[in-house]
């Protein structure tokens, strides 16, 4: 989805039709979002195996073309439409160097009649620190910490099988609630936190900025006594939903103890809700994909939220919120513990993590988060940089 609605924007500042190549695990999670048309790639496109065909080998790459001397990037390209190959591949699979970002770049790019993107990441903050792009940024997003924001809730519409799973979801354990609290728990394979670890994690950054609802210790049996709708006096008590996104059930089920035993030290009452937990991704099944979209769906719909370090999961929700998220910092190793245990965002945006390392036209060795005002390094990722109001 970040991807994606990156390519859109670049779409939209070229004046591009976009067009999508949908891989089976596409299938049932998206409503097409323009009138009257498709964006899926037509049946009997001319190009089938697309995962073969574009590669970081591939000729027909706007890198490699480059390094080899078939197109000049420079302030004076060498080229016209007609002596150029039919499309160009713009390689966006995690890193950016020598990517397309100059503006001589873009006016080359503008010759192709087709162009095939393939990223896996968002993107679209570079765009705001091109130039030629600025005055048409501002009149489409006067608050740029809001661009994945409305260029999301416009391109994504859920599958009415998506949709479902949320109105049933939220319907019966979110609307009425008086708070939601929304926790996004990701532990990644490259670096893999034990539970204990990760869960002190969560109750330290619960404390530290007072996040999650404190408890008053009792004994189980009392707090069962305890009426959950109406405080002694008749009046309604408050009820916080938790709402706990993991693969794992081990952080709802600990969370959910805890407020089973003991009751809120402000006397409401705390309900612990988790859709799933499937184990591990399963980017492969029509059932995993579309239960995924849907707890993203559930996210923005919180409060306040509490994401995971890294996780584009997170990025997709607290950016279709609008919501500016707490984020849980990634620890320097399985067994340390971060410290701070989470930092409250400044931004909506998500972090575009793989930033270009050189953006053309300034100084040689300068930081890219201090080109422009409102662009500024993550709280996540070292080297990343995202968009800010």
């Amino acid at each position: 989805m970040l991807a994606l609605a990156s390519t859109f924007l670049h779409a939209l500042l070229t004046d591009r039709v976009l067009l999508v190549h949908a891989p089976h695990e596409f299938d049932g999670l998206f409503c097409e979002p323009f009138p009257g048309s498709s964006w899926t790639l037509p049946a009997g496109f001319p190009i089938a195996d697309f995962d073969g065909t574009f590669t970081m080998l591939s000729p027909t790459s706007y890198k490699n073309m480059k390094k080899a001397g078939t197109i000049n990037g420079g302030e004076n390209p060498n080229v016209t439409a007609e002596t150029l190959p039919a499309y160009v591949f713009l390689d966006l699979i995690q890193s950016y160097t020598g990517a397309a970002f100059c503006e001589a770049d873009q006016r080359v790019l503008a010759k192709f009649n087709w162009m095939v993107v393939k990223s896996d990441v968002y993107f679209a903050t570079a765009f705001f620190l091109m130039p030629v792009y600025r005055r048409e940024l501002a009149r489409l997003f006067p608050e740029k910490e809001a661009a994945f924001h409305h260029l999301a809730r416009y391109l994504f519409h859920p599958s009415n099988d998506v949709w479902a799973i949320v109105r049933e979801f939220h319907e019966a354990y979110l609307a009425g609630a008086d708070e939601r609290i929304g926790l996004q728990v990701r532990v990644f394979p490259e670096l893999p936190v034990p539970f204990e670890t990760m869960y002190g994690q969560i109750m330290r950054c619960s404390e530290q900025e007072g996040l999650l609802p404190k408890v008053a210790e009792r004994n189980a049996a009392a707090a069962r006594n305890t009426s959950a709708v109406s405080s002694p006096d008749g009046r309604k008590t408050k009820l916080t939903s938790i709402l706990v996104t993991s693969l794992s059930p081990e952080y709802y089920e600990r969370i959910r103890g805890v407020y089973q035993a003991n009751r809120a030290e402000t006397g409401g009452y705390v309900a612990v809700h988790q859709p799933s937990h499937d184990g591990v991704q399963h980017t492969e099944a029509r059932g995993h994909n579309q239960r995924a979209l849907a707890e993203i769906y559930l996210l923005s719909f919180c409060d306040r939220i509490v994401t995971t370090a890294v996780s584009t999961f997170g990025y997709v929700a607290h950016g279709l919120a609008g919501v500016r998220p707490w984020v849980l910092l990634r620890s320097p190793s399985p067994g340390t513990p971060a410290e701070p245990a989470c930092v409250r965002s400044l931004s909506v945006e998500p972090c575009m993590q793989a930033a270009p390392r050189q953006m053309c036209g300034a100084a040689k060795g300068s930081d890219i988060g201090t080109l422009a005002p409102y662009v500024r390094h993550c709280e996540d990722v070292h080297g990343g940089v995202k968009l800010f109001s």
